[in-house]
């Protein structure tokens, strides 16, 4: 910070048993700098307190209002204030650029794993980045959904409204989405406006989306795709080793093998270790799909293993069903991540069809619709659970949202787990690791956000030369009855992509 400071009287301004300091009469714009000094401090260098920046916007429409800033409740012997004068200026802040970048990294071989009905197939996995510049050389950063369609939605549609736009307005924006699709895209591109706002602003994006209440978030693993038993059980084990509280896996092996595999996984893991079955395979086999009856026989079977939850068992808008599976009450229910619309999950919540709801923040709607979303989950005693199946640049933005609200209501966030460099996971993909240029800090389990300007940790660029994108779908269902095969070109919340 640069200027003098202007002498203040600090016996004017400071009230020691309310630890406040009443600003009145300072200037309408600028920062306040508060330094205290402690007794654990006195003699040397004084220690600035928690609120030690503060931005001036305003002063008070009544003389009877008092602007104060309030400090951490320490007791402090002295005190020492210096203003400084500078103009935000915010109309020189523009938006230049906004830039989805894909990236690809394809399978050194294609994978190929057979289930109860047919075989999936997986070429590649795709990244996009969404980059948006300012004129005063700050950039932000967000995950985007990883196809070209919407690239190009991004490009010609949202990039046309937000060019020209002061980013620090982002709050009064409102973008005329054609589609809800196009209102999907929007809100994950203003992730990366609030990563530029956190730069602009010195401070991390939960603090301009409600304020965090805590630090850390804890994480599943998610890996386990089609395997045999064994290879389930023995792959929650390595994720168990890895110190996450609990794993989820994606059982397809027809009703029999798939509660053999829940058995063999307790016995491999313990009677304490988490394990989610995200069964959404189960509708996905043509002709040989679970039934709801089936599914609540399944159910009824795997809960003498105490599984963490059972996740969209049943065709995603079958509610009803849903319903009555919560109220069997065999195991915890979870679902979300394919709702189309806010009133999908709002009817899942209000008719309390499912102990823990999920949203994926990048391609479900946002920060605010997911803020909507948990408080009606808080209000109705339902868990919120993160759906990240993506890479690291998803579960920080998840993180940021996630860490506003306290764990009895945010519970879980999902842990994408790949075999990159020889670990535990459902197939290689380093693009997940390298898109942050530091590692998330995960520690038994527990995310710890970053407190840093935006998001907090700096994105590889390098990665769009390292792993250019490749055009295509990234995975196929080939069923058997009825012969068919459908190819997923990106969106994970949108049930099929394409058929042909």
């Amino acid at each position: 910070m640069s200027g003098p400071s202007s002498a203040i009287d600090t016996a004017d301004y400071f009230d020691a048993n309310a630890t406040t300091i009443a600003t009145d009469d300072l200037p309408n714009t600028g920062q306040l700098d508060i330094f205290v000094a402690s007794e654990d401090t006195r003699g040397s260098s004084p220690r600035r307190a928690h609120a030690t920046l503060v931005q001036l916007d305003r002063k008070p429409t009544s003389p009877n209002t008092r602007n104060v800033v309030f400090l951490p409740p320490i007791h402090p012997l002295e005190i020492q204030l210096g203003y400084h004068s500078i103009p935000r200026h915010k109309d020189a802040v523009k938006l230049t650029e906004i830039q989805p970048i894909l990236l690809s990294y394809a399978m050194p071989e294609p994978i190929v794993l057979p289930f109860w009905g047919g075989v999936r197939t997986i070429l590649k996995r795709d990244a996009m980045i969404i980059r948006v510049k300012a004129d005063n050389g700050l950039e932000g950063f967000a995950p985007g959904p990883a196809h070209e369609e919407g690239a190009k939605r991004i490009q010609n549609q949202i990039a046309d409204f937000l060019i020209g736009k002061n980013p620090l307005d982002w709050k009064s924006f409102r973008f005329p989405a054609e589609s809800q699709a196009d209102q999907k895209l929007y809100h994950a591109v203003e992730v990366a406006l609030l990563d530029l706002v956190g730069r602009y602003e010195g401070c991390p994006v939960s603090e301009l989306i409600g304020g965090r209440v805590r630090d850390q978030i804890k994480l599943y693993g998610s890996a386990g795709m089609y395997m045999d038993p064994e290879g389930f059980a023995e792959e929650s084990a390595a994720i168990q080793a890895m110190g996450f509280p609990a794993y989820k896996m994606r059982p397809a092996l027809g009703p029999e093998r798939d509660l053999k595999t829940v058995e063999l996984m307790r016995a491999a893991t313990g009677p304490d270790f988490g394990l989610m079955i995200d069964a959404h395979s189960w509708w996905r086999m043509g002709n040989k799909s679970f039934t709801p009856q089936m599914v609540q026989e399944t159910a009824q079977a795997m809960s003498e293993f105490q599984p963490a939850w059972l996740e969209e068992p049943i065709i995603p808008h079958q509610h009803d069903d849903y319903l009555a599976l919560k109220q069997a009450g065999h195991v915890p229910v979870a679902s979300g991540e394919h709702e189309q619309e806010e009133s999908g999950f709002l009817d899942l919540i209000e008719r309390r069809a499912v102990d823990y709801i999920q949203m994926d923040v990048c391609c479900q709607g946002g920060i605010a619709m997911g803020q909507r979303v948990m408080a009606a989950a808080q209000e109705h005693d339902i868990r919120f659970a993160f759906h990240s199946w993506g890479n690291d640049l998803e579960v920080l933005a998840a993180a940021h949202l996630g860490i506003c609200w306290p764990e009895s209501t945010v519970e879980w966030l999902e842990y994408p787990c790949y075999s990159n460099n020889g670990k535990a996971g459902m197939y290689p993909f380093p693009v997940a690791q390298e898109i942050l240029k530091t590692p998330l800090e995960i520690k038994d389990g527990y995310l710890t956000t970053p407190s840093g300007p935006g998001l907090g940790i700096e994105i590889n660029l390098d990665l769009e030369r390292k792993y250019p994108f490749q055009p295509g779908p990234w995975s196929y269902f080939k069923l058997d009855d009825p012969p068919s095969e459908v190819a997923v070109t990106g969106d994970h919340s949108i049930q099929w992509v394409d058929t042909k």
